[in-house]
């Protein structure tokens, strides 16, 4: 499914490029097992800030990077939350992986590497002649101009220009040429239409998280089996992985689910959505503040056969949620009236609006299936609050002071008291509903054939388990690239 053809001159050039940058490229057994990294590079992370433009920070392309913003080398269990029943009101175990310890503070990070690598190692993306085009609602081309720069080409981002000024700040600041298109979050027709535009030219190369199975690749190798690390460690006798919840952006940590339903084959999945744009729900639109999810399409690298559960968020209750998990007045809210220690508190502001949508969905899920103390329930965390400082003070300007009563106020109306309704338990005729709706955005609009939607539906083998087990070739023809910079032979 992913085209692994070698185009000879581009990857010359590619070839020559990295030798003359220095870059080694991380295979994704090392980003699963940080520990084989060589030596000589883990070395050299020490003296390295996280967020460092320094092509060495591929290598911390990992859920298992020590939580430190400089100098941090690799642990055993990836960053990893667990929110109390005090907070949730669920009595389940609920999990979540961090992902303000990535490179950029967001795991798009990885989820860009995974679409970009295949197409660098091949040659098919030429470092002399294109420019790489990430199509996005936020986070994922922060990831894609990260990782062109760092690997020697032009990033080329393409987001909605409603989407928070930390980004757009962020962006500019790396050097990426930024192309803000009109809307918010649910505007990604905008997207594509200036994506198609840009098509035309042949300088640019276009890295669609929407399409790219490099995306569910990357997340099913990596996060799947990283959350699965994670309920190894904390699982206590009698413990069951019950269930996984991720709202659906691209829909690339959806085949995280594909993995936990491998290893754990009771595991029920959910994708989430915002309830003010409930595509998969009940075909709706609309326009929402839950930072990069909820396109008004069905993304194509989505697996809905293996969907169990779809749940809408109301986009309020991550608003409110943000704000008390980020001023003094519900800081002191969840020390004092909570009880929550100092580290629990600081952790729960590693979660961005989209990660505590997460959260939500884990609690919805849990209420549905009535699990109990000896479930776990596990998501991750996109990104954390720092991109969402001015988020942070609209609020405060929209709704004025906060206090600790509207701390108590917001903890208890917008998560204690989330209900099950806005959620469905698909069954196959569902789930073949929401299958269907890709034909309207993905052969109608973007080219694809019904054949190749069929097979997604039909052929299981021949398309998701067959981009899942191309992690190897892809592996293979890293080391290949990487031996023929010989820079591993200089460390």
């Amino acid at each position: 499914m992913i085209d692994l053809r070698i185009s000879p001159k581009g990857l010359e050039h590619n070839i020559r490029k990295a030798k003359e940058l220095g870059i080694i490229i991380p295979t994704i057994a090392q980003m699963q097992h940080p520990e084989t990294i060589p030596a000589p590079i883990q070395e050299k992370l020490k003296q390295v800030g996280l967020w460092e433009v320094n092509p060495l920070n591929l290598f911390r392309i990992t859920w298992k990077n020590e939580a430190k913003e400089s100098g941090g080398l690799f642990q055993k269990v990836p960053n990893y939350i667990e929110l109390p029943s005090v907070l949730t009101g669920v009595p389940c175990r609920i999990i979540a992986m961090v992902g303000k310890w990535f490179p950029t503070g967001c795991h798009k990070v990885g989820a860009s590497f995974g679409c970009l690598a295949p197409r660098l190692v091949t040659g098919q993306f030429d470092v002399e002649q294109h420019k790489a085009v990430w199509p996005s609602t936020g986070n994922y081309c922060r990831g894609g101009a990260f990782n062109s720069r760092l690997l020697g080409a032009q990033g080329v981002a393409i987001l909605p220009a409603e989407m928070s000024q930390e980004r757009f700040d962020w962006l500019h600041s790396i050097g990426a040429e930024v192309i803000a298109t009109p809307g918010c979050e649910s505007n990604v027709k905008e997207i594509f239409d200036k994506t198609n535009e840009l098509k035309q030219d042949p300088q640019y190369m276009i890295f669609n998280q929407f399409e790219e199975m490099g995306n569910p690749l990357w997340h099913y190798n990596v996060t799947g089996n990283a959350l699965a690390d994670v309920f190894e460690a904390v699982k206590r006798p009698g413990d069951r992985f019950a269930g996984a919840a991720f709202t659906s952006g691209s829909a690339g940590t959806m085949s995280t689910g594909d993995r936990l339903k491998e290893l754990y084959p009771h595991l029920k999945l959910a994708v989430g959505e915002a309830l003010q744009c409930p595509t998969i729900l009940n075909n709706g639109f609309g326009g929402h503040r839950i930072e990069g999810i909820g396109d008004k399409h069905i993304p194509w690298i989505h697996n809905v056969k293996n969907t169990d559960m779809a749940i809408a968020i109301d986009d309020e209750d991550s608003q409110r949620l943000l704000r008390l998990f980020n001023t003094p007045e519900g800081q002191t809210y969840l020390r004092e009236e909570l009880k929550l220690d100092e580290t629990l508190i600081e952790q729960l502001t590693w979660l961005g609006i989209s990660g505590i949508a997460n959260v939500l969905c884990c609690i919805k899920m849990a209420k549905y299936y009535e699990f109990t103390e000896r479930d776990m329930v596990g998501t991750v965390l996109t990104d954390s609050a720092v991109m969402y400082a001015s988020r942070i003070a609209e609020l405060n300007e929209m709704h004025g002071a906060y206090s600790i009563h509207e701390a108590h106020l917001d903890h208890a109306l917008h998560m204690l008291n989330l209900k099950t309704d806005n959620l469905m338990e698909l069954t196959y005729a569902d789930r073949k509903r929401v299958h269907n709706l890709k034909y309207y955005t993905w052969v109608e609009q973007q080219g694809k054939t019904a054949e190749e939607l069929n097979a997604l539906w039909y052929d299981t083998e021949g398309t998701w388990d067959t981009v899942h087990a191309q992690a190897k070739e892809l592996d293979e023809l890293i080391c290949a690239f990487n031996e023929a910079t010989g820079l591993l032979k200089t460390l």
